[in-house]
C-alpha cells in the first residue's frame, strides 16, 4: 500500500521536533516513517512556501510571492499528480491551501468541509483562525483517513506558529506544544 500523510507543522523548528517527539522520531528510527529537514525557501512566508512544497518551484517561478496573493496555482502539483492518476487526496489545513488548489477566494460556508473528487483536495477539512486546535485538526484528518483512505493526505497544523507567535520559538510553551502535537499524533 503506498500512501503518504504529509505532517506539515507550520513554525515548527527541526531541533525542537527531533528533541520533542518522541513517537514521530520512534516512527523514523523503525522505518515507518520519514523526516525531512526543509530549509526555507525565500520569501519566507507561509502561502508561498506552501507553493513550493506542493510544486517543487521557488515563488519566482510559480508567482505566489506574499501571503497576500490569493488565486489558485496555476502550476502542476502534488494534490493534481494524485488526482490524475486515480488516486484520492485530502487535506484537513489552513485554508490557504482550498485557495491554492481549490477555490479562491476561501468561502467559509461552501469551502469548510469538501467532499467533490473534480477538485484537486477532494476531501477537506479547512479552517481559519492560527490558534484553532491542532487536537481537532489531528481528529478531523482521522476521521478523512477512515472515511476516505487517502493516498496523499496533507496534515496542516498550526498550533507551533501561534505558540512561537505568542510566546517565542525558544520557550518552554513553544517546546512543550510540539510534546503536544507527537502525543496527539501518536494514536
Amino acid at each position: 500500500m503506498n500512501k503518504v500523510i504529509l505532517v506539515l507543522s507550520d513554525a515548527l523548528r527541526y531541533d525542537v521536533a527531533v528533541d520533542n517527539m518522541g513517537y514521530l522520531m520512534h516512527l523514523v528510527e523503525s522505518k515507518k516513517s520519514s523526516l525531512y529537514k526543509i530549509i526555507g525557501e525565500l520569501p519566507s512566508m507561509s502561502r508561498p512556501m506552501y507553493e513550493t512544497i506542493h510544486t517543487g518551484l521557488p515563488s519566482s517561478e510559480h508567482g505566489i510571492v506574499a501571503n497576500s496573493i490569493v488565486r489558485l496555482s496555476d502550476q502542476p502539483n502534488v494534490f493534481q499528480a494524485v488526482k490524475a492518476a486515480g488516486k484520492v487526496t485530502a487535506a484537513a489545513a489552513y485554508y490557504w491551501y482550498s485557495e491554492l488548489y481549490n477555490h479562491a477566494p476561501y468561502n467559509m460556508i461552501n469551502d469548510k468541509e469538501t467532499d467533490d473528487v473534480s477538485l484537486n483536495i477532494q476531501h477537506g477539512r479547512f479552517y481559519t483562525e492560527d490558534e484553532y486546535p491542532d487536537k481537532e485538526l489531528f481528529a478531523s484528518a482521522a476521521s478523512l483517513v477512515r472515511r476516505f483512505s487517502p493516498d496523499y493526505l496533507l496534515l496542516h497544523p498550526m498550533g507551533m506558529d501561534y505558540h512561537g507567535e505568542t510566546f517565542g520559538s525558544d520557550t518552554k510553551e513553544y517546546r512543550n506544544h510540539a510534546t503536544h502535537q507527537d502525543m496527539w499524533l501518536a494514536p
